[in-house]
């Protein structure tokens, strides 16, 4: 049988164990609720892990695509200047080319100038020419039949007088020297319309 001591010792030592579970159970649930915080805070920072990966992950393909772009860039500027360099060839092949060009419509100018003087010069050359003829022709005609019939006509007095003249020595004599005049002057037109002949036929030419 208990005593009464012993009965309120066993009473203060239920509270106290009732009070202990009471805190441990409190204990137990902060401890699960700073758990179960803990464990969402992991989430949310494997979440934002994964996030950045792929924000990473993201920003590798951009910067590859800058990259790609800017080796483009490169290329295309590259092209350009070459294209900038060809123009400019092409500008100065273009500005010789027409430098050369008005240079030679230029002498083809001069020369279409000198052509028109010349073909001037030479109609009135031709011009010239045609007078030349006509003056040589008449020179011709003139010493064919006007010089030649007078010198026909001594020729043929002198025939005469040689054959019926029953004069004296000297009368002979003076016709043998008409007669020689005569021969020399006939030589003298000949020769000179054979001269005139040549000439004229040289200017033809």
């Amino acid at each position: 049988m208990r005593k009464p001591q012993d009965s309120d010792n066993f009473t203060i030592t239920s509270s106290e164990f009732a009070f202990q579970n009471h805190e441990k159970k409190k204990k137990a649930k902060e401890l699960l609720n700073i758990n179960l915080e803990l464990i969402f805070h992991n989430q949310e920072k494997e979440k934002r892990e994964a996030e950045l990966v792929i924000a990473n992950k993201e920003l590798a393909y951009q910067n590859k695509q800058k990259e790609k772009r800017a080796a483009e860039l490169i290329l295309a500027n590259r092209e350009l200047v070459f294209q900038n360099s060809e123009k400019e060839k092409r500008a100065s092949e273009l500005i010789l080319a027409n430098t050369e060009l008005a240079f030679q419509n230029s002498e083809k100018e001069k020369r279409a100038s000198e052509l028109v003087i010349t073909n001037f010069n030479l109609g009135e050359a031709k011009s010239n020419l045609k007078e030349h003829i006509q003056e040589i022709e008449e020179m011709m005609f003139i010493t064919s039949h006007k010089v030649r019939q007078p010198i026909a006509n001594i020729l043929g007095l002198s025939d005469a007088l040689e054959l019926f003249a029953q004069s004296p020595e000297d009368l002979k004599e003076s016709i043998r020297h008409i007669k020689k005049s005569a021969l020399i002057l006939e030589g003298y037109t000949k020769e000179l319309t054979q001269y005139i002949e040549e000439l004229k036929q040289n200017w033809k030419e």
